[in-house]
């Protein structure tokens, strides 16, 4: 069990402060890729996660995005960290939490797409002006300060 089901059990729906990190990852053709979560369902966004106990950011992200997209991801660039009311969430079951996110980008990564089927349905480039309708508000504002570097 990972550490914020641990602390779920001690406080409940109460908000949490949780901290994570997102990467976006870019092809040669300057495509994005993003995947399609299984929760919330279908909705698409940045491979990423929440950080366990001693992991720095950039730690939780090559992580996450081992664990989503069987991709290893070097050369780590800050986008911005993400946080305040506007990462303020309540998730489908009452958890409440306030998000604070490392967002990064890359060019560098190997190995092949496989899609965790624990967490996505599946993982696709798209063009950077051609991103779906059904993404992750804060992600699309991530994408959207990425494309103003």
């Amino acid at each position: 069990m990972g550490y914020v089901e641990d602390l779920r059990k001690i406080v409940g729906h109460r908000p949490l402060i949780l901290t994570g990190a997102v990467v976006a990852i870019l092809n040669e053709k300057e495509e994005l890729l993003l995947e399609q979560r299984t929760y919330p369902s279908g909705v698409w966004g940045l491979p990423g996660g929440l950080m366990e106990l001693g992991e720095s950011m950039e730690d939780t992200a090559k992580r996450e995005v081992l664990e989503e997209t069987n991709l290893v991801v070097e050369n780590l660039k800050l986008i911005d960290i993400y946080s305040g009311n506007e990462f303020y969430t309540v998730a489908e079951n009452g958890d409440e939490f306030y998000s604070v996110t490392g967002a990064y980008y890359t060019t560098s990564f190997q190995g092949e797409i496989v899609s965790s089927k624990k967490e996505s349905l599946q993982c696709k480039f798209f063009p950077k002006h051609q991103l779906p309708d059904q993404m992750v508000g804060s992600h699309r504002k991530m994408i959207e300060d990425l494309l103003n570097i």
